[in-house]
């Protein structure tokens, strides 16, 4: 009993040490706050499926209080103590603990991969109303405008959680496909080469989506900036390439179904 809590606790803490490194690695770092990850709130969701929901929010407690610390300058943009506690609490804290519900399909599902997929989905959708509630609420009138604040949050924060979402989740899905976390050591699954080869296509054709996204909120957010003054200016929402994006969207989505049919031929033959 107590090498199985050593064992825990020390593999949180190198979860935890990871997920905080891949958070510092932004794949796109929108002006108005919010980012694109390497799946970093993923080594936490693994946490809470090889040691259960207590584990992983705990762990995920705690990668949301370094998150905290690494962004405490955004607590400057606001003033009074309610605004300065809902950014503490939902915009870091518990917005990244949630991530310790990664692994509650563990005992209803059996296939390892699905489970950590659907958990993944899970974590990043709890994650993403945390930060519609305060951008519509505490970051109205700062960095989103007062009118319509909910659902130019919607639409903000939607930006970059899909693109994390669709990483994150083929990301538990290679994971799962590849280690076995229900052993007591995760041990490599081992597999055919077709099989293998089969699972890496089908989880890789998300990500021409993701790459979609990312290009897509690139083009849109860079022309919502006043250049001279830094503000937000969504009238220059006029000024964006709409015929660019979606010629980068259509082009994504036709790769991500030619992937996902051919890695499910493959599948399927072998």
């Amino acid at each position: 009993m107590k090498n199985t809590k050593v064992r825990a606790l020390v593999e949180s803490a190198i979860m935890i040490a990871i997920a905080t490194v891949l958070s510092m690695i932004k794949i796109v770092d929108l002006p108005y706050g919010g980012s694109v990850t390497i799946a970093s709130m993923f080594p936490i969701a693994i946490v809470s499926y090889r040691h259960g929901i207590k584990w992983g929010c705990a762990a995920g407690l705690a990668y949301g209080t370094i998150q905290q610390l690494l962004g405490l300058s955004t607590l400057s943009y606001v003033t009074g103590w309610q605004s300065v506690v809902a950014i503490i609490l939902l915009d870091y804290v518990v917005a990244f603990a949630v991530a310790g519900l990664g692994g509650i399909f563990r005992k209803s599902l059996k296939e390892q991969s699905t489970s950590l997929a659907l958990g993944a989905i899970l974590v990043c959708v709890l994650r993403y109303a945390c930060h519609v509630f305060t951008g519509a609420t505490v970051w109205a009138g700062i960095s989103i405008p007062t009118k319509a604040a909910l659902v130019y949050s919607f639409v903000y924060n939607a930006t970059y959680m899909i693109p994390e979402t669709i990483i994150m989740t083929i990301v538990a899905i290679y994971i799962g496909s590849v280690i076995n976390f229900n052993a007591q050591v995760p041990v490599r699954v081992i597999k055919s080469e077709d099989s293998s080869a089969s699972s890496i296509i089908t989880a890789l054709s998300g990500l021409p989506i993701a790459a979609a996204l990312i290009v897509d909120v690139a083009l849109v957010f860079s022309k919502l900036q006043n250049a001279e003054t830094g503000e937000f200016a969504i009238e220059q929402i006029a000024d964006v390439n709409w015929m660019l994006v979606g010629i980068v969207s259509a082009v994504a989505a036709m790769l991500a179904v030619v992937l996902f049919v051919f890695g499910r031929a493959k599948r399927n033959a072998t």
